[in-house]
């Protein structure tokens, strides 16, 4: 690369709000705007639909030195202001039992993984709005005690394709955006020309915001309150790219959220609107040491969700291959 990203400051500063606020009528008509509903078949694999056989190829081809780097938390069995729900993990067998051999060791494990616990796939049945799924499907239609019977997991399968490494402290030149802080469409541009990398289309954009470093040095705090992400105004220029999957570091909303009545307005524009899943709670430190090294913001992606009929989503390790 020509230059470091620090050498390319985005717009906007690391300290900035979450702002501008945006009425309940204009996220409305932001919705309107970015969905999807009726482009695609099978509808429930929604944006994943752009990932062709080529697009996997040419995903491949980005493969250089071979390194595989993994995107997900340590399981998480400790409570505390970002895990209220703890994962579960105990052995339910020490091998202790006589011959014959072998002796066999066994586990259990179990998880609530929606929240900031856990590194996971949101599926489309996940984010209802006005009480409606992707696609105008109705949620007390299609999802009961027993599960979801249209956007489930197991429809979307395992996802291979083009990542895109979005490092916005490495183009700021900080540790970590601090919580609140909102990015926008200007600072997703200032960040492709910085890191000489372009979003296209059936891509997999991950946004790091710092967030793993800065709970490793400072601690856990509530990111359900406070923390870095997008700000809806950055959502109508993914759709314009067509991406396939969006993820990040956090959740992919900027907390506090900066529209009326609406907690997650991300999680509604994308997975409900644009029928693309997310990927939530991602460490991407690791992945953003192997880029800046390689000098290179885009790699293969690979995404297993555990194969889950109605399932919500997935608790997920996805892997980067540079």
């Amino acid at each position: 690369m020509s230059s470091s990203p620090a050498d390319a400051p985005i717009p906007r500063s690391a300290g900035i709000g979450n702002g501008p606020r945006v009425s309940r009528q204009e996220f409305d008509a932001l919705f309107e705007a970015v969905r999807t509903w009726g482009r695609w078949v099978p509808a429930d694999r929604g944006a994943w639909n752009r990932v062709t056989p080529d697009h996997v190829r040419r995903a491949t081809a980005r493969v250089r030195s071979g390194k595989v780097v993994p995107m997900a938390l340590p399981w998480n069995t400790r409570p505390g202001p970002d895990n209220r729900k703890p994962a579960l993990h105990h052995m339910t067998d020490l091998g202790d039992v006589e011959p014959p051999e072998p002796s066999i060791h066994k586990d259990f494990l179990a998880v609530d993984y929606h929240g900031k616990g856990v590194t996971h796939l949101d599926a489309l049945c996940h984010v209802a709005y006005r009480g409606q799924l992707y696609d105008d499907r109705t949620a007390r239609e299609v999802i009961d005690a027993a599960g979801a019977r249209f956007g489930g997991v197991a429809a979307l399968g395992p996802l291979v394709t083009t990542g895109v490494l979005l490092d916005l402290p490495a183009v700021l030149g900080v540790g970590w955006l601090e919580p609140g802080r909102a990015v926008h469409a200007e600072d997703i541009v200032a960040a492709e020309k910085a890191l000489e990398v372009t979003i296209g289309e059936g891509d997999a954009v991950l946004l790091r915001s710092g967030h793993a470093r800065r709970r490793r040095e400072l601690g856990p705090w509530d990111a359900d309150t406070a923390s870095a992400g997008l700000h809806v105004d950055a959502v109508p220029l993914l759709a314009e790219r067509g991406i396939a999957l969006l993820g990040g570091d956090g959740d992919s909303d900027v907390r506090p959220s900066p529209v009326d009545g609406v907690h997650s307005p991300v999680h509604v524009l994308t997975v409900t609107a644009m029928g693309v899943p997310l990927l939530d709670n991602l460490d991407l430190e690791a992945l953003s040491a192997a880029t800046a090294e390689a000098g290179r913001y885009a790699f293969l992606l690979v995404v297993a969700p555990l194969n889950v009929p109605g399932g919500t989503g997935s608790p997920v390790t996805p892997v980067a291959v540079l």
